[in-house]
This record gives C-alpha cells, structure tokens and sequence, in this order.
C-alpha cells in the first residue's frame, strides 16, 4: 500500500447489495459475479455474511476452488457477542469455516448503540472488537475492521469513537473502515472527521457509505481526498433502504478527474459492461440515467446542445464516454433544429448528401408527427423510415390487405387466447396466414412474420424484445390516443419503432410494420 496514488476497491454487492429490497442473486449468479469482478480488477470481494444461510456458506465452499486472479475474497461478520468466550462463539466460528484469505468484521463505534442496542459497557464493548481482532490475527487472516456508524459516533462522543477503532488497531487490524452506516453525513463532515482520523489512527482507512441523503459517491470522493485508501460500495449503488455507494460512479471519477488508480484505464472502459452484467444478475432494470454507465448519460436531445457537442465534444460532455464503455446519443425530437437532424440522419447514414431544403423538410414532418403524439428517442429505426418517406425514397416490401385480432376466453378459468389473420399482397402474389399468441400483438406480430417468411426468410430470425404503451391524453378516457413503443432484435442488433393511434392495435401494426420493413431496409442495404 505504498503507492499514494492506488485506491484499493472493496465490492460488497454480494452481501451489501444483495440487502437491497427486490434484489436477490442465486448462488449461481454471486459465483459468475464474483468471476466478473475478478476479471474486472476489484481488490477485494465481500461474498456474503458467513453463516447467515447454507446458501452463504455453499458460496464459501465452492469459491474454496476458484482461482481468483486479482482479487481477495473476504467473509463477513460481526465482533463477538456479548460477554461471550471469542473461541466459543459460533458466529465467530462461521467467519474460519468460510475458509477466505480475508475477514471482515463490523464492531460499535457509537456509544448508542453501546448503549440501546447491546445493553452492555463501554468496556465490554471495547474488547469485544479486540478479542475477535486478536483471535482472527491468531487464525492468519487478513482483518478489516468496520467501525459501524462511525460518523455518528464521532460526532456524539469522538474520544469514544477513536477508542473503539484504536481497540481494532491495538489487536492487530490491517485495515480500519469508516461507516457512514445511516448515510445521514455531508461531504464536508466527512472530511471533517477522516481527517481529524487518519491524524490519530496510524493503519491505512478505508471508507464504506450508505446513500440516505444522496451523498455517497460524494462522501466517498471526500473521504479519498481526506486520505482513505479503500473504498468500499457495490455495483450500481444497490444496498439496503437507499443503497450504499455506487462503484460505477465512484471509480470513474476517482480515476478521471482525481488521477487515482482504482482498476486503471483498460478495466475502466468495460464498467458498463459490469453494470449491465450485475442488474441482470439482480434482476433489475438499467437505471438510463445512471452517471457515466446510463444508457442516457452521454445523449443530446436540444438542437443547440447537439450542434455544440459536434463542434467540441467538451462543450455538453464531462468526459470522454468511450473511457467508460459508453457512447454519445443523438435524440430527434420536436426541440431538434436542422444540425440535429443532420447529425441524426448522418448516424443514421442517410445524412450526408442531403440538402438544407430536404433537411427542413424532415424537421417539418418531424414537428408535425410528434404533434399528433409519435416520439422517436426510442424509435431510430422509424425515424429513418420517415426520412425515406419524406424524400419519396421509401420502397414498399408489402401491401396490407387487412387483418383480424379475436380474442376469446372459453370459460371462466381458461386463459384468453389471441388470434390473428392477416393477408398481404408481395410482388402481386397474395399471402393469407393465421397465428396465435400470448396476446394480440404477439399473434399479430407471428402473423406478419408467417406471411412474410416465404419472400423473406431473414424475417424468421427477428422477435420482439420489448414492448411499450403509453396513454397520451388520458383525460379523453378510452377515447384516448396510445402510443406503442416497440423494440426488435435479428439477435445481433436492436432497433426501435412508434406507432400512435387512438386503437392500440392499429397504433401496434405501424410499429410492426416499421419493424419489419427496417430490417428488409438493412438487409437490402447491407447486400448492396
């Protein structure tokens, strides 16, 4: 630890993270995860409270034959009970069992909590964290220290606080964390109390935050700067009640904007992959507008921003977003002036050979349709249909000749089933098939697809991924217009359409058919 420079990362997702409400990973899923973080070049990796469940301890014993490369796996628990024999404590006992190099163990550093919660004295307390120190140090482990509620202690009762950590020093701890646990401090308190810390406590600090006032990356950062050299937080900021510190917002400033070395520069540009591989893990959403790794941290939608952020990429971004896996976005939309759509139908590539009169063109159906409710932020591909439409070099796949959705429900018990005929017309040749499907737009969808398989066999491959619906005027009641939002995958790309109409099948059929005739579009283009 002699490089000032090196800031070692805890990750605490497997056992902080995982007390985050909705969040629950499978013993399969914390032991690719912990893989992954590895990989990724975390320091050290909290894998669970040892002996809170057989799941816990089945982690512990099948990483016994996992060969990390980078990283120390660490176990998690607690001092000793109270007036308790260290030796003769089972939860003690649960931290040798799971077998890891490192040991974390989280004791009272608020006279509070001495006070309310173990009912016990100020000395008893104090060599319940040596004892447990001491008869871990004795098994040759690596101990971490967590000083709980330290903050809070430390503005209670300072000479308290300092006491019980420098009772973690005195039996031999190698690392002594900070707990901001209530998440309740400010940047500057933090500050304030590592500073006044690190003056009286000679072992390395590290930091560990909870985000109950929206501080924790902050409070992190301010810790570093204060001299910490550990970071403790999870993945995406997941954790109990608001989450502890978010890894993928901490790092990247740490390393971009402070110059510290945390997983450095090539492990820095796949954090996005790592946050999108944890939410599935979780089984969570993407958080769009998560700093640095949304999907929307680094997109333009006002005219103005995205005419500057094409002259110089610093004037509306922070950062470079390749540094961290991601890439900038151009959205079109009512707000957009003709550069934007310049740039977006250039992206797009169809852009660059068009006039100032036919860009205008484009902005003025643009307008027009975002009118009447159609959005194309998450539309790319029905915004390159319109583009073609607009300068008349839309070319038609398929004729509608109509269709039909039923849905039926049999008994009273029985499912509904959807299904739905349609017939095209392709190259003068007509096309009637029937399908069902777990609802109308899926039979829908399995129709079009039927019907059109024998003049385009590349149709087979694409499957809806997502699907969306939005009431645009819900004051009319059912009268109300819908906006369907769908997204299509060919399993190597996704691409995004809109249809709007005041029957939410209809306003489904426009973005299926936009859908569908992109990938024809692409497919043509690409053999081209």
């Amino acid at each position: 630890m002699k490089n000032n420079k090196k800031i070692f990362v805890y990750d605490t997702t497997l056992r902080d993270g995982a007390q985050g409400a909705g969040v629950s990973f499978s013993l399969k899923g914390k032991l690719d995860l912990a893989r992954k973080m590895d990989e990724f070049g975390f320091d050290y990796i909290e894998g669970g409270y040892a002996g809170a469940n057989q799941k816990e301890m089945e982690f512990f014993s099948k990483m016994k034959s996992v060969r990390l490369k980078h990283a120390k796996l660490a176990a998690f628990g607690s001092t000793r009970r109270v007036k308790t024999n260290v030796k003769k404590d089972s939860q003690v006992d649960y931290l040798i069992k799971a077998g890891t190099p490192v040991v974390t163990i989280y004791g009272k550093s608020w006279r509070l909590h001495v006070k309310d919660v173990l009912r016990t004295t100020d000395a008893e307390n104090m060599a319940m964290i040596h004892d447990t120190v001491a008869y871990l140090k004795d098994k040759k482990k690596e101990v971490i220290f967590d000083a709980e509620h330290y903050f809070d202690g430390f503005k209670d009762d300072p000479d308290f606080a300092l006491m019980a950590v420098q009772s973690a020093v005195d039996a031999g701890a190698d690392v002594i964390v900070l707990c901001d646990t209530n998440g309740g401090c400010l940047p500057h308190e933090v500050f304030d109390i590592v500073s006044k810390t690190k003056s009286s406590i000679l072992v390395p600090l590290g930091i560990h935050v909870h985000n109950d006032s929206g501080m924790a990356a902050a409070n992190t950062i301010e810790a570093v700067r204060a001299g910490v050299i550990q970071i403790q937080g999870t993945l995406n900021g997941l954790g109990e009640r608001c989450g502890n510190a978010n890894l993928c917002t901490v790092i990247p400033n740490l390393e971009l904007k402070m110059g510290r070395i945390c997983v450095g520069p090539k492990s820095l540009k796949r954090i996005m992959d790592l946050s999108e591989v944890a939410n599935d893990y979780a089984n969570l959403r993407d958080d769009d507008k998560a700093p640095y790794v949304g999907q929307n941290a680094f997109t333009h939608k006002a005219g103005t921003h995205i005419d500057a952020v094409n002259k110089n990429s610093k004037s509306f971004e922070h950062v470079d977003p390749t540094k961290v896996g991601n890439d900038r976005k151009l959205l079109v939309s009512e707000h957009s002036g003709g550069s934007s759509i310049l740039l977006k139908a250039i992206e797009l590539g169809v852009g660059r050979d068009k006039s100032p009169d036919e860009i205008r063109e484009v902005l003025k159906s643009l307008k027009e349709l975002e009118h009447k409710g159609y959005s194309f932020e998450s539309a790319d591909a029905s915004f390159r249909m319109l583009i073609q439409k607009v300068l008349k070099q839309h070319k038609a796949f398929f004729d509608l000749e109509g269709f039909r959705v039923i849905i039926e429900k049999r008994s009273k018990d029985a499912p509904c089933i959807s299904e739905a005929s349609i017939k095209v017309r392709v190259n003068n040749e007509i096309e009637q098939t029937v399908s069902e499907g777990d609802g109308p737009v899926n039979a829908l969808d399995g129709a079009l697809r039927k019907a059109l398989v024998r003049f385009y066999p590349e149709i087979a491959k694409v499957f809806l991924t997502d699907y969306r619906v939005r009431i645009l005027d819900p004051e009319t009641a059912t009268a109300a217009k819908t906006q369907v939002i769908i997204e299509s995958s060919d399993g190597k790309n996704t691409w995004g359409t809109v249809g709007v109409s005041g029957n939410i099948i209809e306003a489904s059929w426009e973005a299926l058919v936009d859908s569908v005739e992109y990938k024809l579009f692409k497919d043509e283009e690409s053999n081209d």
